[in-house]
């Protein structure tokens, strides 16, 4: 099955094992979900990423991250830009996520990278999503 929205289909799938609070999950590999992974691990919000090759696109395997309470550490993942709406910003426009507690993952001319980090290089880009 195709899916239209694959960053779309990896938050989901992130946030439903969350609320299962599941050890893991697999999601169906691209080069932009990696990226996405990493810059999830930089910020704290997943333990690790692996990726496994199969015959097909390869697998990322993302080991989900707990609070003491074992509360899922991500309370919300949204994804901004859809592929029927694209939302850009430049850098001197971009809003703090959540009182600056949370981060937009960007799609920029320098790489995947977030909010602040885009802010500090001066670049701007398509909000893919929003995490807090």
């Amino acid at each position: 099955m195709a899916i239209s929205d694959p960053i779309a289909d990896m938050l989901t799938r992130i946030r439903n094992a969350g609320k299962a609070k599941f050890n893991s999950v697999d999601i169906p590999g691209s080069k932009i979900k990696i990226e996405l992974a990493k810059v999830l691990k930089t910020e704290g919000y997943i333990r690790n990423y692996k990726f496994i090759k199969d015959d097909k696109q390869g697998v990322i395997r993302i080991y989900l991250k707990y609070g003491p309470q074992q509360e899922h550490v991500i309370y919300r993942a949204d994804r901004v830009s859809k592929p029927s709406r694209r939302v850009y910003v430049k850098s001197k426009d971009i809003k703090p996520v959540y009182n600056s507690t949370g981060i937009a993952i960007l799609s920029t001319s320098k790489g995947i990278m977030t909010d602040r980090q885009a802010k500090k290089q001066n670049v701007g880009g398509e909000i893919l999503c929003t995490i807090w």
